[in-house]
């Protein structure tokens, strides 16, 4: 039974088309994943089919009564919120069945015997409803879904306006789940979570009976769950059976023939143009090339996909810094209450570290306490001499109204404008991405933009805020070689193992120095 059905859809930005004539089917438990390269239409695909955005043409159909949810990391929490009331929020329609219930027991005392029957038949069956949908141990479930999420060493009784960006979403994600939608759709949901929550939410949507849309650019995670590809490039939606791997195998099988095919027809193309051409003019082979010429008229010329620019990530490198790159004495970081047990940590010049652990334990804060975009509560940073560092932050502005063009020549004032195009086009935007509003862009273009004005900066010191969050899978490996590459010193957050583990000299666990219980 079909779900979902997406047929003829058209849709685009300005005179940026981004589906042309594309159709879509979700069947009852079927696990999806949506992928393609940063900028092709993916989160426009799930603002689509949750009627955020109207497409331009086509049709959308959901079958009746069919329940969606959608991990909208732009939700508003509200203040005066616990994590707790947030997570029971999910059972929402539960709790204003009790409510019906209580009150229905407040009109019995003055009910007649007919009314009161009428009023029992009522209660018994909201009873019903709420025992078919374990109403009396929600906590349970608030308590599973937290704990495997890793709410429970936050705090349950936590306000939400008190959280980080990761823990946000994750407290989102754990209400998405405890609502148990008929169909699931995640737009990047490992992006904020940390190893062992994405090893819990793995093994959750394994055996999730219901159907899921997945969008993620984290390979190994993709293929653990999936059962369906669904491909976007050049307008168009391809659909293949079975994990990212077969997917790579066919596609990649299919490129070639049509490559080869195309190749093919121009030899053929060729031969009959370079036939007409001598022969239209002579009376005696003029029939012939008549014939030939509506060969070429009726012919299927077969057209190879536009080529997506491949990113090129090259680092500039500043001349070599000194020996001691920080040292830190007795250092606690924080904002109004400490998040670390006091820090005595070195860095020398060479090292590649890369900083793991649980989300809000303090690995951003640490990263800004070094640098000295913020004071620590105690202690004291040492940094040594001749340091050109470069700072990937781990988002940039949501409101950012310059285009990409005025957004790099704001720090690269000395460079021309073919020179500032150039250099945005090496990190693989197009000529229509180049001249949009930075606000515009995908998460994964917003984040070339940034890695853009990186690059171009020379520095011997690079401070990578997980840099990989939104990257299409092309530009993580083009960021990987260039960091392996890199001749500099790096300190790094991520929560991908896959790619840091061959980039990285040594590995810190943030959990070990944290003030928080594990």
């Amino acid at each position: 039974m079909s779900i979902l059905t997406v047929k003829n859809m058209s849709h685009g930005f300005g005179d940026r088309a981004i589906f042309e004539n594309v159709s879509f089917r979700l069947l009852k438990g079927e696990h999806v994943g949506f992928i393609g390269a940063n900028g092709e239409g993916k989160s426009t695909f799930m603002n689509i089919i949750t009627n955020k955005l109207m497409p331009d043409e086509g049709e959308i159909q959901w079958s009746n009564k069919v329940r969606v949810g959608y991990l909208d990391q732009h939700a508003v929490l509200e203040k005066g919120q616990s994590i707790r009331d947030v997570l029971k929020g999910a059972f929402k329609y539960l709790f204003d069945l009790e409510e019906e219930m209580l009150k229905i027991t407040d009109k019995m005392g003055d009910a007649t015997p007919e009314e009161l029957e009428k009023l029992l038949e009522e209660m018994g069956n909201i009873q019903d409803m709420l025992d078919n949908n374990d109403f009396y141990s929600i906590e349970s479930k608030v308590e599973e879904i937290a704990g495997g999420l890793g709410l429970k060493d936050i705090g349950l009784d936590r306000d939400v306006t008190e959280l980080s960006g990761g823990q946000r979403t994750k407290v989102l994600l754990a209400k998405l789940l405890l609502e148990k939608p008929d169909i699931l759709l995640l737009d990047e949901p490992t992006n904020y979570l940390d190893e062992e929550h994405i090893v819990w939410l793995k093994r959750y949507l394994q055996d999730y009976e219901n159907a899921f849309i997945l969008i993620s650019h984290d390979i190994p995670f993709l293929n653990s769950v999936i059962n369906l590809i669904y491909h976007v490039e050049n307008k168009e939606l391809t659909r293949y059976v079975g994990d990212y791997d077969n997917f790579l195998r066919i596609y990649e099988a299919n490129k070639r023939q049509l490559e080869a095919a195309y190749k093919r027809q121009q030899q053929e193309i060729e031969k009959l143009e370079d036939f007409i051409a001598r022969n239209k003019a002579r009376i005696s082979t003029t029939g012939r090339a008549k014939s030939r010429q509506k060969v070429l008229d009726k012919m299927d010329v077969i057209e190879l996909p536009e080529e997506k620019p491949k990113p090129q990530f090259n680092f500039k490198s500043a001349r070599a810094s000194g020996k001691i790159i920080f040292e830190t004495t007795d250092l606690v970081i924080g904002y109004n209450e400490p998040l670390s047990k006091p820090l005595n940590l070195r860095m020398e010049r060479g090292q590649k570290i890369a900083l793991r652990g649980s989300n809000g334990i303090g690995k951003t804060t640490l990263l800004k306490s070094l640098i000295g975009d913020i004071n620590p509560l105690g202690g004291k940073v040492h940094k040594g001499e001749y340091q050109y560092i470069g700072y990937f932050e781990q988002e940039g502005s949501k409101n950012n109204k310059h285009t990409c063009i005025e957004e790099f020549w704001s720090e690269f004032q000395g460079y021309t404008q073919y020179e500032v195009r150039a250099a945005l086009a090496k990190c693989g935007l197009t000529t229509k991405h180049i001249e949009s509003k930075v606000m515009v862009l995908s998460g994964g273009e917003q984040a070339k933009v940034r890695l853009a004005k990186l690059i171009n900066k020379e520095t011997n010191i690079l401070i990578l805020d997980e840099p990989t969050n939104h990257l299409d899978v092309d530009a993580k490996e083009e960021l990987k070689r260039a960091l392996k590459e890199y001749k500099g010193s790096i300190l790094l957050v991520s929560h991908e193992p896959e790619f840091y583990e061959d980039v990285v000299t040594e590995v810190w666990n943030c959990e070990e120095w944290s003030t928080k219980v594990f």
